[in-house]
């Protein structure tokens, strides 16, 4: 999980993640939207497919690239479980703050 969440911190890598959620694309079709070198633009895709995020195929002369989205639904997975967690310890506040200001009005 560290490695996804790394990879996803860099705007670049969430751009490309952005892009190929319309469908799979190109390194060319990707890399003209990038403002950085071809070689940068590779290590950026090099470390999305290193953590599960991409694959890449070469078909011919062109390497094309898509999402993998079963590592999507890992995440989507661990960020439910945070979201129920957050929630219930919120509930728990809102009911102390409620129960402590029903005390304090009948005193």
């Amino acid at each position: 999980m560290d490695g996804v969440f790394a990879a996803l911190a860099d705007p670049s890598r969430r751009a490309v993640i952005r892009r190929l959620g319309s469908g799979p694309a190109s390194v060319g079709e990707l890399a003209k939207s990038a403002p950085i070198t071809l070689p940068s633009f590779m290590k950026h895709l090099r470390v999305l497919e290193d953590n599960g995020l991409i694959r890449t195929v070469k078909t011919g002369r062109v390497r094309h690239c898509e999402l993998d989205r079963e590592r999507f639904d890992l995440v989507d997975d661990w960020l439910a479980e945070q979201r129920l967690i957050w929630e219930a310890r919120t509930d728990r506040l809102e009911l102390f703050l409620t129960t402590e200001e029903e005390s304090t009005d009948e005193s």
